[in-house]
Parts: C-alpha cells; sequence; structure tokens
C-alpha cells in the first residue's frame, strides 16, 4: 500500500499513478506526493530509508545519506556565523560514505525502490555522467536493471564502480545530453521499457530532496537560504517541494528557504531567463555551442524544468529566489577555495555552488547571521581513489541517426550479450 496520493501542482486533483509518471492530466504541470503522514518522522536506522517523506515500501537494500555539519573553515573565510554543508560524496571522516561521489545516487535508490514498489522491473536512463554512475551502481546493489544512455561530449568524465562495469551503457556518438535523453526515450519506446522519467518522476524529486530532510534533522529547522548549481533543476524544485512540506508540519519554521541556484557561463539558459524576469528560456540560450564552452557539462541541460507550472520558475517566485552565471575561472577558484577551508576535494558542479554562495556574500544577498545551507552535490573523488579503484566505462556506441529497426536489433543484441 503507498503511503502517500499524487497530486497535480496546478489544479490540486489528485492524479492516477501509473508506471513511472502519472496519466496526463494538466500536461504543462508538474504533479507531487501528498504523504499520508503530515508530521516529519525520523526512524532510528543509519539509511535514508529512516524518513518517512519517500514514496517506496519496504526497501530491500541499505543506502547511506549526506554528510550534514555546520561548517567552520569555510564560513570564516566568508565570514558566515550559520553556515551548513551537505557534502554529498566520499568523505568517511565525515562519515560520508556515497561511493559514486555524488547526490544522484540519492535519487537512483528513490526512484529504483519506487519502481520496485509499482512492480516496475527496470527502466532506461539518460545521464551525462553522474546520473549514469549512480544508477549503475544502484542497479547492481539492487539488482533491478536498468539501461543507461550517455552522451560522447560526456564520456572523458566518466567513470564506474568496478562492479558497474557490466551494466549496459549506450554512447550517443553525436550531440549532447538533451540527445541524449531524446534517444533513451526512443530506446523505452522500441523495447517497451520505461523511461525513467526525468523530473516528471516524483522519486526522483524526492530522492533528491533528502538533503532538505537531513539537513533540518540536523539543524533542527529549516534554513534561511539554500545554495546548488543546477542543471534540469530537479533537486531545486524538490527542496521546495520538501520545504512545503515542513511549512505544513509546523514545527521547523514558517517560512521557505530563499533558493539561490547557478549555472555555468555562458551555458545559464535559466539564470539568463530568470534575471531577464521571463518564464520562458530564450532559443539563443540553448545553444548547444555553449556547452563546449563550459567546465560542468554534467549540468548543461537544454530541456530544464524551468517553464513547467511546479518548476524552477515557480520556485524562484514562492522563495524569493536568486540566479547566479559563474564563470570557468571562478569555478575552479571556489573549488581551490573549499578544499584548503574544508579539507576536502569537490567537483566542478560543486565549485558553481560555492561560487555563487561567495558572489552572494560579496553583494550582501545574505547576512553573515544567516541559517545558510550548502549543497555540495558531489566531491570526494580524489579520497575515493586512496581507498578503490575506479574504473574507465566500456560503453557501446551508437548513431542519433539510427532507425527504429536498427535500434531494436542494436539493443537486442547489446542485452543479449549483457
Amino acid at each position: 500500500m503507498r503511503n502517500y496520493k499524487l497530486k497535480c501542482k496546478k489544479c490540486g486533483a489528485v492524479v492516477e499513478e501509473s508506471g513511472i509518471t502519472p496519466h496526463e492530466h494538466c500536461t504543462d504541470s508538474l504533479y507531487v506526493a501528498d504523504y499520508n503522514d503530515h508530521q516529519f518522522a525520523v526512524k532510528d536506522i543509519s539509511s535514508i530509508w529512516k524518513f518517512n517523506w519517500l514514496p517506496v515500501g519496504s526497501p530491500e537494500f541499505l543506502q547511506p545519506g549526506p554528510a550534514v555539519y555546520k561548517s567552520e573553515g569555510l564560513a570564516g573565510k566568508l565570514g558566515l556565523n550559520n553556515l551548513y554543508i551537505a557534502f554529498n560524496g566520499y568523505w568517511p571522516e565525515r562519515g560520508a560514505e556515497i561511493t559514486t561521489c555524488t547526490f544522484k545516487e540519492f535519487e537512483a535508490a528513490v526512484v529504483l525502490e519506487n519502481a520496485r514498489t509499482n512492480d516496475i522491473n527496470g527502466m532506461v536512463v539518460a545521464s551525462a555522467g553522474n546520473t549514469a554512475r549512480a544508477f549503475a551502481h544502484l542497479s547492481t546493489v539492487s539488482s533491478i536493471p536498468v539501461i543507461i544512455v550517455v552522451p560522447r561530449m560526456c564520456l572523458f568524465e566518466m567513470w564506474y564502480l568496478e562492479a558497474s562495469l557490466k551494466i549496459p551503457t549506450i554512447v550517443l556518438a553525436e550531440g549532447d545530453y538533451s540527445n541524449a535523453i531524446d534517444l533513451a526515450k526512443r530506446i523505452a519506446m522500441v523495447m517497451d521499457y520505461p523511461f525513467e522519467g526525468g523530473v516528471k518522476n516524483i522519486a526522483k524529486r524526492d530522492g533528491l530532496g533528502l538533503v532538505l530532510l537531513e539537513a533540518v534533522s540536523k539543524i533542527g529547522k529549516l534554513p534561511d537560504r539554500y545554495f546548488q548549481a543546477v542543471g534540469s533543476g530537479t533537486g531545486a524544485v524538490a527542496v521546495w517541494e520538501m520545504a512545503g512540506r515542513f511549512l505544513r508540519d509546523g514545527r521547523f519554521g514558517w517560512k521557505l528557504p530563499s533558493l539561490h541556484l547557478a549555472q555555468n557561463l555562458p551555458f545559464a539558459p535559466m539564470t539568463k531567463a530568470w534575471n531577464n524576469g521571463s518564464r520562458r528560456l530564450a532559443k539563443e540560450d540553448l545553444d548547444p555551442d555553449l556547452i563546449a564552452q563550459i567546465t560542468t557539462r554534467v549540468i548543461s541541460n537544454r530541456y530544464p524544468a524551468y517553464s513547467v507550472q511546479g518548476g524552477v520558475y515557480d520556485a524562484l517566485l514562492a522563495t524569493k529566489g536568486k540566479m547566479y552565471g559563474i564563470e570557468n575561472d571562478d569555478v575552479f577558484a571556489a573549488m581551490e577555495l573549499f578544499e584548503k577551508s574544508e579539507g576536502i576535494d569537490i567537483v566542478p558542479a560543486a565549485g558553481v555552488a560555492v561560487a555563487a554562495l561567495e558572489d552572494a556574500v560579496k553583494n550582501n544577498h545574505v547576512d553573515k547571521n544567516d541559517t545558510i545551507l550548502l549543497n555540495i552535490t558531489g566531491g570526494g573523488e580524489n579520497r575515493l581513489r586512496k581507498d578503490m579503484k575506479t574504473h574507465r566505462v566500456k560503453p557501446a556506441f551508437i548513431s542519433k541517426d539510427i532507425s527504429d529497426d536498427d535500434l531494436k536489433e542494436f539493443m537486442c543484441n547489446l542485452l543479449k550479450t549483457d
């Protein structure tokens, strides 16, 4: 029996759940999980499954969560009195045991367990790198099969843990992450295999919202401000939705955290749209050629959840949020600052968030006494390699121009081999 109902964020109607994503109701709106238990509760177990606001039944594996702590090093450098860091990666000295070194591991865990709850045995997943690693790892752990599609432009940054190398991974020879999403949807259609669903998958959003669940359980209240780098914007929407549940609970504050979201210039379509006061993304800001100029291709999504009802635009509006555009040089400087002040390496996307926090402090967008939550979405890769070996992905290559018949034959042969 499910512990939630699905509701349309536009009209509030209860929506029938079918598979990974619900039947269309309001086609321009997202759906949200309305949990039967409106009070936040935490079980006494060492796993993300301790939280009651997750759309799962009886999970069959343990999954470590974020490490949330009050900063001294970075906080001191920036002159902040109440900076909390949600570190999502591998840092055993801090109790962080995410061996894929990305918060996408929470997304993968919850999506796969939600699929099992709904009697779905497998799915097709598109990724720019981090999601692929997370789903490959959790597919191995959970024994739920996945097929992963990534763009070639992201391949050089990708690595898997050894046990994940057997997971079928397809590399799109041309194009970017958005083209990989298109191919993943085609594979799902020709193979009659469900597509993971992107931002429309409520398990994906609530899995990413785990960062706020852990933070509130540690801090004891909602933060005043929340900082994160965004590509699709799914994680930011997830935090907004989780914050709304805390407001309804009533014990953890009465004000939504202000979302401070950042993208890597020059490919920053949501930043540019928001700062121009527009709900619509400009076509020129979605130019794929801009992606080649940024250092954080894992957040280079040309199909972000920005304009849709209940998406990033509405989240920023509701929380009186801000968006930042971060140059490449500032990304690397922020990564160095974090490692020197906190003692652990972070990935470039997390560097974008750190740079945004620096900018906010410099321009007085935050007060030194604000309770701030900084989401370090990935880190500890260098630390991980001291304890275990990582491996380059061994994919199968495919062209985006392949016919449906040839695609089906390709997939049948690939899966037969695997």
